[in-house]
């Protein structure tokens, strides 16, 4: 039997109105510490969030804050000072409670025989 790894997992989600506490989930993080593993997948429904917020959102630039989680993710010098901090504390800091239109869901836990095939079981889930 395949060993399972402990992996936490966070839900990306756009909130056009902050004050309102509306939104829409957009993608998933995924990190597991046994394998090395930090990933961000997400989809940008312009249907959905054109019937949910009009035109009061700039896609463009929502798409490219949705894209500093993947290159803070990746952990290359794209990703700026986070994406240089180890694995761990990227995830947490992508993870942190902030005020902004794109939030993440609390913390999940969960096991896994592997990561980026959770990542991908997850990401379909939210997009169904």
């Amino acid at each position: 039997m395949p060993e399972k790894h402990l992996f936490e997992y966070a839900v990306l989600r756009v909130v056009p109105r902050v004050e309102r506490e509306e939104f829409l989930n957009v993608g998933v993080i995924v990190y597991c510490s046994a394998q090395g593993f930090l990933q961000a997948r997400f989809e940008v429904p312009e249907a959905r969030l054109r019937a949910f917020t009009g035109d009061q959102l700039d896609l463009t630039d929502l798409t490219e804050r949705l894209q500093s989680f993947e290159r803070i993710c990746r952990g290359r010098k794209e990703g700026g000072p986070i994406g240089q901090l180890p694995l761990a504390s990227r995830f947490r800091w992508l993870t942190a409670t902030r005020s902004t239109v794109v939030q993440t869901s609390p913390v999940h836990p969960g096991l896994c025989e592997n990561a980026a095939d959770t990542l991908a079981r997850l990401h379909a889930q939210l997009v169904q």
